[in-house]
């Protein structure tokens, strides 16, 4: 039989052991995980959604607002998981691709600038495409640089330090 008994996490490096074996152990619990995030995640969306309506054809503000302020909890998340909580495997499941993944909605915002231009409203379509991308980059990038701040100033880390006199193996220090 080829390939994998269960499908293969696209972000899991196979060269890594440890990577590796992060779908192996539990898949059941895995998956659990992630759906009970996507439960939580899609329900917040939908409450944003009900509680801020727009008309189809115009621009759809609370869908803007999920998908930049989505973008920029992934920021946050990325290195909260890099830096602060390394060993936990559950946490970007569950976060990541649950919660984080059930509240944003790209397809979504596509088919709000498809509604736009078939309306007659085709500025409003490319103003909400572009400031769509362009807000979810800038989010990401803003989400991740302020908690790299935050987290390197709570750990005393203020960027690397001088290095000074000569380094090499064998040498002293």
């Amino acid at each position: 039989m080829h390939g994998p008994l269960f499908p293969i996490d696209p972000d899991v490096d196979l060269h890594l052991p440890a990577e590796r074996a992060e779908l192996r152990p539990h898949p059941a619990r895995l998956l659990g995980v992630i759906a009970a995030g996507g439960v939580v995640g899609a329900l917040t969306r939908y409450g944003v959604t009900v509680a801020w309506p727009h008309q189809p054809g115009s621009f759809a503000w609370s869908i803007w607002v999920i998908n930049v302020s989505g973008s920029l909890l992934i920021g946050v998340l990325m290195v909260l998981i890099a830096e602060v909580f390394p060993g936990r495997r559950l946490v970007r499941p569950f976060f990541g691709v649950g919660v984080l993944g059930g509240y944003t909605t790209f397809s979504t915002s596509i088919v709000d600038v498809q509604q736009a231009a078939a309306r007659g409203n085709p500025g409003t379509a490319l103003l909400y495409l572009g400031t769509t991308l362009i807000g979810a980059l800038l989010a990401v990038w803003a989400g991740t640089a302020a908690t790299e701040a935050l987290v390197g100033r709570r750990s005393g880390a203020r960027g690397t330090p001088p290095t000074t006199g000569d380094h090499r193996p064998g040498h002293a220090r």
